[in-house]
């Protein structure tokens, strides 16, 4: 697939190309659609200027899962500043700008793809080759309205209501703008479409390029997801800044969602069988597997587009460009909540893997990362073997595979959706529900560990359906970690506000204690390891120890909780030292990280919120300042945008 649409893309730019800011519609998207139509090939290759939108670090090789990576008690990027920044970027910490340059290449990507798929999918509906019973062409009609539902969900989540249209710019009126339209609408309009796509699709198996083409489990899956989306809660834009609320139907949705991951699961096309961090490790390393884990992966081309395994993983540094290593610098910006991993039971073996704790410096020497964060260890340009890894003058444009969807998000859509439809897993579906949950938590723990950390701890959390519930919200918590899937989770499950002010408030005790001041929920830190003890090994060579077989590691003596020096050899890596002695306060990035909803520091609000009472987190995105101006006035931006 990655090969093929390096050939194709640039050649389809010009057939399926759209006006620079597509919502004002013009026909610059004509073609000679009789003879593009016509034949199966040419069909083919339209299709490939749809899954090339995919592939812009504008869009999903970046700015989907980095940019508009929200903070959360997951993802995390620290901000010093009590004011926004020039450039509008802030989104991260809910305090970004309608003017900003990415929020417009965003929105700009995400409907070239969609003006895109309406041409193909109108172009194909009326070809005179296409028959129902042309596996083939059902196929491509199919990828091409799963991956427009696709543009279409991430915009809805994202950006609220927005401007929907499913017909090619070239048969709408001259100069007619797109109306914004109710989310709502437009999720249960592509719910039913893909619906009807379903049958006519092939499992991903039965594709050459498998798992990096939009295939009928796919289709299953995002139905799922969908209805998840539409069954959720999301902020409307009531009073000042919005409210939270979901629909009198949410249930018809849940309903939904249960049976089209059923449909999925029930297909035994997939399973995890491959081990936790083999997932990525492979994806690393350009291996596709069609049978397990991933679901759909975004085919990145290496050295020409995707950052995953650059702004993910270790920073590697460089000197003058270059690596004394074959495996490139890298950034590693999209990083974790620094109390992330205190979260997981210490025998789960995915906090191990996902959560990082050290760099490498220009000679590629290991070094304890002391911040306000973790690296982000699913992905890096470091995993790949040697013999595949993009040297040492590389940087980004990784081509590592962005797995869009995973069988794990299925199996928990499935158990979240029968908890909530029959009211605790008890009922007709309960078993499978709870079976679901478990195989996900099973990949987690060791044999050794599967009769108390499986089984009895499943068993236990199946009592109620709150307690369930709650179960699901932390296996998606510790499953999807430095996946950007967390935030979507708590706004759809109304926890974003709880979250997100728990998340600062610890942030903040951590730092007063600091300072000698302990506030109310500092006893819950009192043994927190703020000498961390580390000496610098030689590699294991072990993969299952470290995914790089070369570089030298470091080991800890005890990363969980204080204790005493353990004497000779070990170094001292001293955290959480976010107290500044010259103003008596937190440092800035304790204060500001989450500044647009709550914050410290001179204008501090956060004594004046009422733990119990939160108002809405502003995850919304603004619509561009050219979309708006474009429309001639028509669109607005609400929610305390100016």
């Amino acid at each position: 697939m990655r090969k093929y649409i390096m050939i194709l893309s640039t050649i389809l730019i010009g057939l399926a190309s759209c006006k620079k800011d597509f919502l004002q519609v013009n026909s610059d998207s004509k073609y000679e659609g009789d003879y593009v139509f016509g034949n199966k090939e040419e069909i083919n290759r339209v299709l490939t200027a749809v899954y090339a939108s995919l592939m812009s670090n504008d869009s999903y090789g970046n700015a989907y899962f980095n940019t508009f990576a929200l903070n959360n008690d997951v993802e995390f990027t620290p901000f010093a500043g009590e004011l926004p920044n020039v450039s509008g970027e802030d989104f991260k910490a809910f305090d970004g700008a309608p003017h900003a340059p990415t929020i417009l290449r965003f929105w700009n990507k995400q409907y070239e793809g969609i003006e895109r798929a309406n041409i193909f999918i109108n172009g194909i509906q009326g070809s005179p080759v296409f028959s129902e019973s042309d596996r083939d062409l059902t196929q491509q009609l199919g990828e091409a309205k799963v991956l427009r539902a696709m543009f279409y969900h991430d915009l809805v989540v994202m950006f609220g209501d927005v401007p929907f249209n499913t017909e090619p710019s070239m048969n709408l009126k001259s100069a007619f703008v797109i109306p914004v339209t109710d989310r709502n609408e437009i999720l249960s309009f592509l719910i039913n479409d893909l619906k009807e796509a379903a049958s006519g699709m092939k499992f991903a198996a039965e594709l050459t390029e498998g798992v990096e083409r939009a295939s009928k489990e796919f289709c299953y899956g995002m139905i799922a997801r969908m209805a998840l989306t539409r069954g959720g809660y999301a902020l409307y834009p009531d009073g000042a800044k919005g409210s939270m609320k979901r629909m009198p139907d949410y249930k018809d949705y849940y309903r939904i969602a249960m049976q089209y991951a059923d449909s999925a699961i029930s297909s035994e096309k997939h399973t995890l069988n491959k081990s936790f961090r083999d997932v990525f490790i492979d994806q690393t390393n350009n291996i596709v597997t069609n049978n397990d884990d991933p679901i759909f992966e975004i085919p990145f081309l290496r050295n020409s587009s995707g950052n995953v395994g650059f702004v993910t993983g270790a920073a590697v540094g460089s000197l003058n460009d270059l690596t004394n290593h074959v495996w490139g610098a890298a950034n590693g910006g999209m990083r974790l909540n620094a109390f992330y991993h205190y979260s997981f039971d210490r025998s789960d073996v995915r906090q191990k893997y996902t959560v990082g704790k050290w760099n490498y410096d220009a000679s590629a020497q290991p070094q304890v990362l002391v911040d306000y964060t973790m690296y982000n260890n699913k992905w890096s340009k470091l995993w790949a073997d040697q013999s595949k890894a993009l040297g040492n003058q590389s940087t980004g444009s990784t081509g590592i595979n962005l797995p869009y969807m995973r069988y794990a998000d299925i199996l928990l859509m499935y158990a979240e959706a029968v908890n909530e439809v029959e009211e605790g897993v008890s009922g007709a579906n309960g078993a499978k529900a709870i079976e679901a949950f478990k195989q996900v938590r099973k990949r987690a723990f060791t044999a050794a560990d599967q009769a108390d950390k499986v089984t009895a701890y499943t068993n236990t959390v199946a009592a109620t359906k709150e307690s369930f519930f709650k179960a699901i919200t932390e296996e998606r918590k510790w499953e999807f970690g430095g996946e950007n899937i967390r935030w979507k989770d708590l706004v759809r499950w109304n926890l974003y506000s709880k979250v997100v002010y728990d998340s600062f408030k610890e942030y903040l005790i951590v730092a007063l204690m600091a300072g000698g001041d302990f506030i109310e929920g500092a006893e819950k830190y009192q043994n927190l390891p703020v000498n961390k003890f580390y000496m610098r090994i030689p590699n294991p060579g072990d993969k299952n120890i470290y995914p790089n077989t070369t570089l030298p590691i470091i080991e800890f003596y005890n990363e969980w909780e204080a204790v005493l020096n353990p004497g000779s050899g070990w170094l001292t890596a001293t955290y959480y030292d976010w107290y500044d002695v010259n103003t008596s306060m937190p440092k800035s990035q304790i204060s500001y990280s989450f500044r647009g909803f709550v914050k410290g520091g001179p204008s501090a609000n956060w004594e004046s919120l009422d733990p119990n009472n939160l108002p809405p987190v502003r995850y919304i995105l603004p619509f561009p300042n050219q979309a708006i101006q474009m429309s001639n006035g028509t669109y607005k931006n609400h929610y305390g945008y100016n």
